[in-house]
């Protein structure tokens, strides 16, 4: 496995990954200190325990030094409705100091003396030893531990607070990060996608799920990607419709007009041809605005030359609209050379060409020229149609704007300059307007590249895209 196969640092692997190993140490920590006192607390005499016992010592040792063996007699009857275990006091040679002497059982005991800070088994109940505080050179305290010392009384509650309690809570701490870490934005994208389908497309992700640097954050930011992608694709059929609809009503009523008038035949074929050729271009054209803000295939990717492109156009510019070659000019090198498809990018042109040709008074030059920048070619076409108002040059791009006024269908539905900028940003470039000096100026931005190694001449295709260079013919 390489370095590069590993995921990368925002992975949510890396997060999962430090929570379990966290986990993991945690439960160990947990076992071994929490092992190590209950250890403490089920095999060795709390402080309690040792605190009395060496004050029982301290007592005997004071009946001792005041009274002799009388003295440790008098305190052991005082013991015994005190404690109900085996009392004793002994010197250093294992004799007892009290005026009663001792059984063979009870110094065979002797041999088995424990201290206070011994472990304690719970094999019965141990005899311990304590040493006179004051001297302990004198003599020692020798008693049955007392049931109520006896340490592990609690061992099964422990036991099942160590074992059980104690790791399910801990597990359960993790399930819940594991649930806010993975579970609560799958639901916030599970709630966008029901509300997609209840037809809410406005429906966001909080910025808590966008914001994320892992995988669920760059899915939640897809979603919302899609969801405003949707969204505006699914207005833009709706206005298509709407103004279509709209469109169409003109041509309509005009051929109404036409069937219910006294006109021959002749002028009624040429109103009827008029109109409808007039409806299909309608129709054609939004059916293609529509195909290029929806369409997400890549195009066929070629090698075009702009100045060879711009001769075609021109050359049909000058035919459709009577225009002369001299008033088209292209200030553009011949070295200029874009990526593109062929087809969309000719289309996008001769829509920019056409709008600038119909605003355009008598006798104006419409003008092409363009400079290199870094990695792409900035084109403009500039004409001298005197412009349009400041607030206006991003509506111009809107589907059936018409800011001369002009009646639907008298040079075109305003449907041009949107193809032309859809088209541009299907195949990476870039459609913008200002103001010029005497007109309006159209802003491209394409990708530049290498002219081609073997150059071939072709038409433009009147619809799809093949690949292969421009050349002037």
């Amino acid at each position: 496995m390489k370095w590069s196969d590993l995921p990368g640092r925002h992975s949510l692997f890396w997060k999962l990954a430090c929570l379990l190993v966290a986990f993991c140490l945690l439960m160990i920590w947990l076992s071994w200190s929490w092992g190590r006192y209950m250890e403490e607390r089920n095999q060795f005499l709390s402080d309690q325990a040792r605190g009395t016992l060496t004050r029982y010592a301290a007592e005997a040792e004071h009946a001792w030094r005041s009274g002799r063996q009388a003295g440790v007699d008098r305190w052991l009857q005082g013991m015994q409705p005190r404690e109900a275990s085996w009392v004793g006091v002994i010197g250093p040679d294992l004799q007892s100091l009290s005026g009663q002497s001792l059984t063979e059982k009870e110094v065979e005991r002797l041999t088995f003396l424990r201290g206070l800070d011994w472990p304690i088994h719970k094999k019965g109940r141990p005899w311990l030893r304590v040493p006179f505080p004051g001297d302990p050179s004198v003599g020692s305290l020798v008693i049955e531990l007392p049931e109520r010392f006896l340490p592990g009384q609690y061992q099964l509650f422990w036991r099942v607070m160590t074992n059980g309690v104690i790791p399910g809570l801990f597990t359960l701490l993790l399930c819940v990060g594991l649930y806010r870490l993975l579970v609560v934005p799958l639901n916030q994208l599970r709630e966008q996608a029901n509300a997609w389908r209840a037809d809410q497309l406005g429906v966001r992700l909080s910025s808590r799920t966008t914001e994320r640097a892992d995988e669920l954050g760059e899915l939640g930011r897809a979603f919302d990607h899609m969801s405003e992608r949707l969204q505006s694709t699914v207005a833009l059929q709706q206005q298509l419709l709407r103004d279509l609809s709209h469109e169409l009503r003109t041509p309509l009523s005009r051929l109404q007009v036409a069937s219910d008038s006294e006109q021959d035949l002749d002028q009624l074929r040429e109103r009827v041809a008029r109109e409808v050729e007039g409806m299909q271009r309608l129709v054609e054209d939004t059916l293609q605005l529509a195909w290029l803000d929806t369409e997400r295939a890549p195009l066929a990717v070629e090698t075009i030359q702009v100045q060879a492109l711009w001769e075609m156009l021109t050359e049909n510019a000058c035919y459709e609209s009577g225009w002369p070659s001299a008033q088209l000019q292209c200030a553009v090198d011949a070295d200029c050379w874009v990526q593109g498809n062929l087809n969309t990018l000719a289309q996008a042109l001769e829509n920019i060409l056409r709008n600038a040709i119909r605003h355009s008074p008598p006798g104006g030059v419409v003008r092409l020229d363009g400079r290199r920048e870094g990695g792409f070619w900035l084109l403009w076409l500039e004409d001298e149609g005197g412009g349009v108002a400041e607030q206006d040059l991003e509506r111009i791009f809107d589907p059936f704007t018409r800011l001369d006024g002009s009646r639907p269908g008298d040079g075109g539905f305003g449907l041009g300059l949107s193809i032309a900028r859809n088209a541009l940003a299907r195949q990476g470039g870039r459609l913008w307007a200002q103001n010029g000096r005497k007109g309006l100026r159209l802003n491209l931005r394409l990708v530049a590249t290498q002219a081609a190694t073997a150059p071939v001449a072709r038409e433009l295709a009147p619809a799809g895209a093949r690949s292969g260079p421009l050349q002037p013919a």
